[in-house]
């Protein structure tokens, strides 16, 4: 069946930044060395300041290690034995001891409520065998999220000269992270006991920002304070990433704030809302709702507009069956694509009417006289 493409520019209306009732704030001025502000559901980036500088990053690092050891591990609350070698490393720490036993969840929140270097490695060793093995593996997970500035030589950020990463890379991870149910419950978790052990998270934005969800912090001497951050409302996830910030709370509040305020979430389709409706031929439903498979959002400022193609056949015959495929619609802002979803049918319409061409026919006549069914 022919099909074309069908540029719809009045439905440009619904989604004009122009109905956006919003006051346009300035970007803010910030301490950070590289910031960045990303939107997570659609990857748009709200602000950015040296974002591809490559830093060290401190224990945000321990975000990568979460979320490889999140994806690799099947039961939380299995229970290891903690090895010699695991034990002592500097810095933060669980204080583990050598021959205790200690769940696996339990690890998971020391090393991102309390930022434990020995559970950094715990994990990694039980994970992969050693910790070599479990960073390359962090590095591959790295490239599978394109971020292609980044470079670990650890699983706990102490790092080198070889363990580096750039706030766009940290953002794009931090958007990983919310989507693993795993990790975006710990980092949002203020505080928990389990097996004894009391962890706070680290994170003050937890109590000082209203729809924080994380994620967390980092220092070293080397890298300065550095901060992982992700909030919500109405809908809306964003993520904020500073590097070598010594007013990193301050500055992340300023950022989420001017994100939600000058880049509201906009639905450009709802899920099983109606774009069109298409005549049936052969049918005596004549007309069938083409709706939204998925439900597609953007964040958009005030004067920012979005267009709309839809892609559908020229006609439809029945029967079409609800759910099914009909065609695309893609949204555009300006030339850049930015949201496309399947369109699929709202209504089933069976084979019901006889074409014209079989009553036409000597044989068609005598069936539809005879009140036989034509299956033309």
């Amino acid at each position: 069946m022919g099909r074309k493409l069908i540029a719809l520019a009045a439905l440009c209306v619904l989604w004009p930044g122009l109905l956006i009732h919003t006051m346009a704030a300035e970007a803010p001025a910030v301490s950070a060395a590289s910031a960045v502000l990303l939107d997570a559901e659609s990857g748009r980036i709200l602000y950015a300041r040296n974002e591809n500088e490559k830093r060290a990053i401190a224990s945000i690092t321990k975000l990568m290690t979460a979320l490889v050891a999140a994806e690799y591990l099947d039961d939380l609350s299995q229970t290891i034995t903690i090895q010699k070698e695991w034990t002592g490393i500097e810095g933060t720490s669980l204080y583990l001891k050598a021959g205790e036993e200690i769940s696996l969840e339990t690890l998971l929140y020391g090393l991102l409520l309390h930022s434990g270097n020995d559970a950094a490695v715990a994990l990694a060793v039980h994970c992969a065998g050693d910790v070599e093995t479990f960073v390359g593996w962090m590095n591959q997970r790295a490239r599978d999220l394109g971020m292609t500035g980044t470079h670990f030589s650890d699983p706990n950020g102490l790092g080198d000269e070889e363990h580096y990463s750039t706030a766009l890379d940290m953002a794009r991870l931090g958007a990983a992270c919310l989507k693993n149910p795993v990790v975006a419950k710990i980092v949002a978790t203020k505080s928990i006991v389990l097996e004894g052990r009391s962890f706070t998270n680290h994170n003050k934005l937890l109590w000082q920002y209203e729809g924080c969800t994380g994620m967390k912090t980092g220092y070293t001497r080397q890298a300065g304070r550095t901060l992982v951050s992700s909030a919500e409302r109405d809908g809306q996830k964003l993520v904020c990433v500073t590097l070598s910030d010594g007013n990193d709370w301050a500055d992340h509040k300023a950022l989420l704030d001017y994100g939600f305020e000058t880049y509201p979430r906009r639905v450009l389709a709802e899920e099983g809302g109606t774009l069109r409706r298409m005549t049936v031929e052969e049918s005596l439903l004549r007309q069938v709702p083409v709706v939204a498979r998925d439900t597609v959002a953007y964040p958009l400022k005030e004067g920012e507009q979005v267009t709309a193609k839809i892609q559908l056949p020229k006609t439809a015959r029945a029967p079409v069956t609800q759910g099914e495929i009909a065609g695309t619609v893609t949204f555009y802002k300006g030339e850049r694509q930015v949201g496309r979803t399947y369109l699929v049918w709202g209504k089933s319409a069976g084979q019901d009417v006889i074409s014209r061409a079989s009553t036409r026919s000597p044989l068609g006549m005598l069936k539809r006289w005879a009140g036989e069914e034509s299956t033309a």
